[in-house]
């Protein structure tokens, strides 16, 4: 599955990385834990979290992820999608809580 095919189905709003949304999506990993991503995640898959701050793209770009999705109606700080746009890593904004976020990706079958 496509990034654009998931924002279309959970009806995400695409915060940046416009570029980069016919990216294959590999799995995806649910955490506010920097350090749990950094050791559990893997270049590829979709990244739901409620954390809003720059350190998220650096993660991001460092794993190489397809995308970040910020949930719970969270929105990401101005100097988020500053260093997002400069790194081209996708950030995704969900109304939905992260659980629901996640439960909605696993039905789609991204594990």
């Amino acid at each position: 599955m496509l990034v654009k095919e998931v924002i279309d189905a959970l009806g995400l709003q695409v915060r940046s990385g416009e570029q980069q949304l016919a990216r294959e999506v590999s799995g995806g990993c649910a955490s506010d834990l920097l350090s749990y991503v950094m050791g559990n995640a893997h270049a590829g898959n979709l990244w739901v979290t409620i954390q809003v701050h720059p350190n998220i793209v650096g993660v991001a770009a460092l794993l190489d992820l397809a995308a970040v999705i910020v949930a719970g109606g969270q929105q990401p700080e101005g100097g988020t999608l500053e260093k997002a746009a400069e790194q081209n890593v996708v950030i995704l904004s969900a109304a939905d809580a992260a659980f629901t976020v996640a439960g909605k990706l696993y039905r789609l079958g991204i594990r």
